[in-house]
């Protein structure tokens, strides 16, 4: 046992992958970790220059990987780049993803199809190659997805979305069921209304925008801040017996 219940959460010496890192979510859970004390290799389609900058200002390295995590085939790289230039792998946050909005009776097959690969096969497909380096590193390790509220409801005008984010729970509980006996705890975050690109249609109808802060109880939508501290929780050896769970943070949409 530790001496202080607060080293539990430190992340000293370890190294994490975010994706989808260069902005909203990715980039306030990279910064979270970093707080913590871990290294960061953050992942992106887009420009990470921003995210390297907050990250080394907090006195962490943070390595940039560009990659189209639409197919797997950056997978490889993602995986040597990290290792070669950060030593190993302790963390991977599985946070990319994407949405696509159209009523059922006009959503396209590749709408379907472009949120499926990133949200759900990729992010399998990343996971079971870092799997395979914490098998091999022997130190166990954390793998945390990003789920959201419709891992829990259906919601609308987004089949794509919802399916993937309702598949990225199950897979957590599965990866968890297979992996705990190696040391590895596997368990997801689900967001709730974040102010973040995915929901600036929805903040701009002002009825919409009405409607979802009426139902949040904490009165506001949520920030990147808010999912620092479940992550560096999740990341850490305090959490060491959590497995397979997906926790809301969410102002208490889902309790209404």
């Amino acid at each position: 046992m530790t001496d202080n219940i607060l080293n539990s959460f430190k992340l000293d010496g370890k190294v994490a992958i975010v994706t989808g890192a260069a902005r909203g979510l990715g980039q306030g859970i990279a910064l979270g970790l970093a707080q913590a004390g871990a290294d960061i290799a953050a992942v992106d389609i887009l420009d990470t220059a921003e995210t390297q900058k907050l990250v080394q200002a907090l006195g962490r390295k943070c390595i940039t990987i560009e990659a189209d995590l639409s197919s797997s085939d950056c997978i490889n790289g993602i995986i040597t780049q990290t290792t070669e230039k950060l030593g190993s792998i302790d963390i991977l946050i599985n946070n990319a993803g994407i949405i696509r909005r159209a009523p059922i009776v006009d959503f396209t097959e590749k709408d379907w199809d472009d949120v499926m690969n990133i949200n759900i096969r990729t992010l399998f497909f990343l996971s079971q190659a870092v799997a395979k380096v914490f098998i091999k590193q022997g130190n166990g390790g954390k793998i945390i997805n990003t789920a959201s509220m419709l891992s829990f409801q259906g919601g609308i005008l987004v089949p794509s979305y919802t399916a993937s984010k309702s598949a990225v729970m199950g897979l957590t509980r599965l990866l968890a069921n297979e992996l705990a006996p190696h040391g590895i705890n596997v368990n997801a975050i689900a967001p709730g209304y974040m102010a973040t690109d995915n929901t600036a249609p929805l903040r701009a109808d002002k009825d919409r925008n009405a409607a979802i802060l009426a139902r949040i109880p904490a009165g506001r939508w949520g920030n990147p801040e808010d999912l620092q501290g479940a992550v560096v929780f999740l990341a850490s050896k305090a959490a060491d017996y959590v497995q397979g769970y997906t926790i809301a943070v969410d102002g208490g949409w889902l309790a209404r």
